[in-house]
C-alpha cells in the first residue's frame, strides 16, 4: 500500500503538500513495513526478495559474504531509522522500540563472537587470502553508514553506551578504517571512518586521511562532478556530494581547511546546474547503475546543507526531494512484502547489480538525512518554489550542457519533463545491463528506460544487423561538447580500445531539444555494407488500451501513441522521420519495463547493401511526449519546414545541414569539428 500523506500542508508546500512532519511520517512507513520481517531486538533485518540469481546472497555466494547482508540490513536501515530517531528517541516499527533495537544490534555487528558478527578487515582477508589488486569488502561500504547514523541520532544510541561498549565499536570501525579499499568513491568510507575515529579520541594517521582526500579531489571533472570509474552517474551525487560535506563538518574545516575549501566550492558548483536533473514534479530520472537507491539521488541537496555556507535554495530543494520522494513512496508497487522491492519501481531484474541485496534499495534512506537538519533551518521553512521553471516560456526549454561530466540536459516547460543526454560512456561490448543504464540516447524522467529486447531493434539506442543476424550494439559515447544549439557526440557499435576505431561502425550524433522532445540529425559511418539500421524511441507502457495513429506528410512519416502508465496517468508520444529512413514500426515487448509488464516503442529502419555508395548519410528524426492526451498538432509531429544539404546530391555526406523548422527557428548541423574534439 503506498504512503499517504495526512493533512497535507499546501500554504507551506504548495507543490507536495509535504512538511516535516510528514517526512517522519514516511519514515515510520518504511520502517514499518521492514520490521513486520523482524522478530525482535536479537533478530537481523533480512527482507524478502523475488530474485535470487543476480543479488546475493545466492547459489554462488560463500558463507563470510553472507554476513555483509546482515551488515547491509542493519546499516542501511539505519540510515532510515537513524534521522526518525533523533526527533523521535522513542519511535517504534513493528512492535520493537527502534533505540533499543539499533543500540543492541551495533554491538551486535561489531562484537565477535556474536550471532550477527560481520568479521573485522583482518578477519575477512584470512578467510579470502591475499587478493589482487586489492582485499575489498562490502563491510566497508556500510561501516561508514554505521558511522553517519551514530553521528545523527547520537543522543538517542551513541551517548547511552559506555565506554567500553563505545571502544567495541571503535575497533571494528578501526579496523577497516585504514585498510584497503577501492580507490574511486570508497575512499570516502575510509575516511568517514577516520573521521569519527577522530571525533570519539581515537588516534588516527593523518597521512592516510590526506592521501584518501586529496585523491578524491583528484576525481574532480567539473561542473560539480566527480567522476567514478570510466564515467559519470549518481554516484557522484550519494557519494562525494553527500560524503564530502560531511568529512568537512567532522574533520576537514580543522584538520585540512584547503581541502575542506575545494571540496565545498565544488559543491557550490554542482548546485548551479543539480536542480535540472529533476523534472517539474521533482522526479528522478532512471539513469546509471545502482538505480535502486532510487531518492537517494537528492541527497546532495542535504549535503550542501552541511557546509558553513550553503547555496542550493531551500525552498526548491524541499520541493525536489519531496516530489522525488512521493514519486517512488506514492506508488502501490514500490513495495515487495513491505520492503522497497529491487527495482526502480517494482520488481526490475534488468537494471539489478551482482553487489546487490534484498536490503541494498535501503540506501535511499540517505534522502532522509534532511530529518538532521532542525525544525527551523530553511530547509523546513522557506516555501516549496519551482525554481526555473515558472520563468520559462510557454514552448520553451531551458538547457544546461556540462562538458566536465559530459552530460546535458533539456529542461521542458510544456510537459515538465527532463531529458538528459550522456556521453564520456565506455561498457564493454557484451554488457547489455550497462548500455541501458548509460549508453542510451536520451532519458526522460517520465519515461525509464526500456532493457534489451534482444531483436536488433531497441529503444533509444541505434542497432545494426548484418546479413547473418548478427547485431551490434552501441556501446561507446564519445562527447563532443555543443555549438550553436547543437550537442554533438559519437556512437560506437562493439568499440574496444585495442582496436582501431575505423574498423568499428559508429554514428556521428547531433541533436537539439524542441518544445516535448529531442530532434536528431545524425550521421552514418559505416565502414561496410549490408547493415540494417534501427532507430527505438522510448519504452511505452502498455496497459492495454494503447492507441496508435500512423501519419503522413510530404516525405515525413511519423508514429503516435496514446495511453496510460501503470499508475492511470495518461501518456502519449510521437516518433516523426524525416530523412533517410525507410519505414517505421512498432515492437511489442514483455518484461523489459521498469514501469509495466507489457510495453512498445516505435521503431525506424533503414538498409545500407552496398560497400561503397553515395546514399542519404543523414538520419533525422524526432521524439516527443506528452503526459496528457491533447493531440499534437500537424506542426508539432512535422516540426521541420525544410532540410537544406551542401552537397547536390542531397545526401549530407559532407558540408553542414541545414533544418528549419515551422516556428521559424533555424540549426545549423555542421560534423566537421567533432573529430578533433571527441573526448572520453
Amino acid at each position: 500500500m503506498k504512503f499517504e500523506p495526512k493533512e497535507p500542508d499546501y500554504r507551506l508546500s504548495p507543490y507536495t503538500g509535504l512538511t516535516r512532519r510528514h517526512w517522519l511520517d514516511a519514515a515510520s512507513y518504511l520502517l514499518d513495513g521492514i520490521f513486520a520481517h523482524v522478530a525482535g531486538v536479537d533478530d537481523p533485518v533480512l527482507v524478502p526478495r523475488n530474485e535470487t540469481e543476480i543479488t546475493y546472497p545466492n547459489s554462488r555466494t560463500p558463507k563470510w559474504k553472507e554476513q555483509a547482508e546482515i551488515f547491509e540490513g542493519m546499516a542501511r536501515s539505519f540510515f532510515i531509522a537513524a534521522p526518525l530517531l533523533k526527533n523521535e528517541p522513542d519511535a517504534e516499527a513493528g512492535g520493537i522500540r527502534l533505540r533499543d533495537y539499533y543500540k543492541r544490534q551495533v554491538q551486535e555487528i561489531c562484537t565477535p563472537g556474536s550471532r550477527n558478527f560481520v568479521f573485522t578487515y583482518e578477519d575477512m582477508a584470512r578467510l579470502e587470502g591475499e587478493k589482487e589488486p586489492l582485499n575489498i569488502y562490502q563491510q566497508t561500504v556500510e561501516t561508514c553508514a554505521l558511522v553517519i547514523c551514530l553521528w545523527v541520532c547520537k543522543e538517542a544510541v551513541w551517548d547511552t553506551y559506555t565506554q567500553a561498549e563505545k571502544d567495541v565499536v571503535l575497533d571494528f570501525i578501526e579496523s577497516y578504517a585504514g585498510r584497503e579499499t577501492v580507490p574511486q568513491n570508497w575512499r570516502l568510507f575510509n575516511m568517514l571512518d577516520l573521521a569519527f575515529l577522530h571525533m570519539n579520541g581515537r588516534k588516527i594517521d593523518e597521512d592516510v586521511m590526506r592521501h584518501h582526500a586529496s585523491m578524491i579531489l583528484r576525481y574532480y571533472a567539473g561542473d560539480g562532478w566527480y567522476r567514478d570509474g570510466h564515467g559519470f552517474d549518481y554516484y557522484s551525487v550519494w557519494a562525494f556530494q553527500t560524503y564530502a560535506p560531511l568529512w568537512c563538518r567532522w574533520y576537514g574545516y580543522e584538520k585540512e581547511p584547503a581541502l575542506a575549501e575545494r571540496f565545498e566550492a565544488y559543491s557550490h558548483r554542482f548546485m548551479e546546474n543539480y536542480p535540472m536533473m529533476f523534472d517539474r514534479d521533482g522526479w528522478v530520472n532512471m539513469w546509471g547503475r545502482s538505480g535502486l537507491y532510487r531518492n537517494a539521488a537528492t541527497s546532495a541537496f542535504e549535503g550542501n546543507f552541511f557546509f558553513k555556507s550553503p547555496s542550493a535554495d531551500p525552498g526548491l530543494a524541499r520541493r525536489i526531494c519531496s516530489g522525488a520522494l512521493m514519486q517512488f513512496l506514492g506508488r502501490n508497487d514500490i513495495l515487495y512484502e513491505g520492503a522497497p522491492s529491487l527495482g526502480f519501481y517494482r520488481t526490475f531484474p534488468h537494471m539489478l547489480q551482482p553487489y546487490s541485496c534484498a536490503e541494498s534499495p535501503l540506501w535511499m534512506g540517505k534522502a532522509f538525512l534532511c530529518l538532521h537538519l532542525p525544525e527551523n533551518h530553511p530547509f523546513w521553512t522557506a516555501t516549496e518554489k519551482e525554481g526555473f521553471w515558472p520563468e520559462l516560456q510557454e514552448g520553451g526549454t531551458k538547457e544546461a550542457v556540462l562538458d566536465g561530466p559530459g552530460i546535458a540536459l533539456a529542461c521542458h516547460k510544456k510537459n515538465g519533463t527532463t531529458e538528459l543526454r550522456s556521453g564520456k560512456v565506455i561498457r564493454a561490448a557484451g554488457d547489455e545491463k550497462g548500455m541501458c543504464c548509460y549508453a542510451k540516447l536520451s532519458y526522460s524522467t517520465k519515461y525509464p528506460w526500456e532493457a534489451m529486447t534482444g531483436t536488433g531493434r531497441e529503444a533509444q539506442m541505434y542497432t545494426l544487423t548484418d546479413h547473418k543476424g548478427n547485431t551490434q550494439n552501441a556501446n561507446a559515447l564519445f562527447w563532443g561538447g555543443a555549438r550553436d544549439g547543437v550537442l554533438y557526440r559519437r556512437c560506437f557499435f562493439e568499440y574496444n580500445s585495442s582496436q582501431e576505431a575505423h574498423w568499428f561502425h559508429c554514428i556521428d550524433l547531433a541533436d537539439f531539444p524542441v518544445a516535448e522532445g529531442i530532434v536528431r540529425a545524425d550521421r552514418l559511418r559505416l565502414y561496410r555494407g549490408g547493415i540494417r539500421v534501427t532507430l527505438g524511441s522510448y519504452g511505452f507502457p502498455d496497459t492495454g488500451d494503447v492507441q496508435l495513429r500512423m501519419l503522413e506528410k510530404g516525405k515525413a512519416s511519423a508514429a503516435v501513441l496514446k495511453g496510460y502508465d501503470s499508475q492511470g496517468r495518461e501518456k502519449q508520444m510521437a516518433m516523426t522521420v524525416f530523412s533517410a529512413w525507410e519505414k517505421l514500426d512498432i515492437l511489442y515487448s514483455e518484461e523489459t519495463n521498469a514501469d509495466t509488464e507489457r510495453s512498445l516503442f516505435i521503431t525506424a529502419e533503414l538498409g545500407r547493401e552496398k560497400l561503397y555508395g553515395y546514399e542519404p548519410f543523414v538520419m533525422v528524426s524526432q521524439v516527443l511526449t506528452r503526459e496528457s492526451h491533447e493531440d499534437f498538432t500537424e506542426d508539432e509531429i512535422f516540426s521541420i519546414k525544410d532540410i537544406r544539404y551542401s552537397d547536390p546530391q542531397e545526401c549530407g555526406g559532407y558540408g553542414p545541414v541545414r533544418i528549419m523548422m515551422e516556428n521559424g527557428n533555424e540549426y545549423i548541423v555542421d560534423y566537421e569539428k567533432m573529430e578533433g574534439s571527441l573526448q572520453i
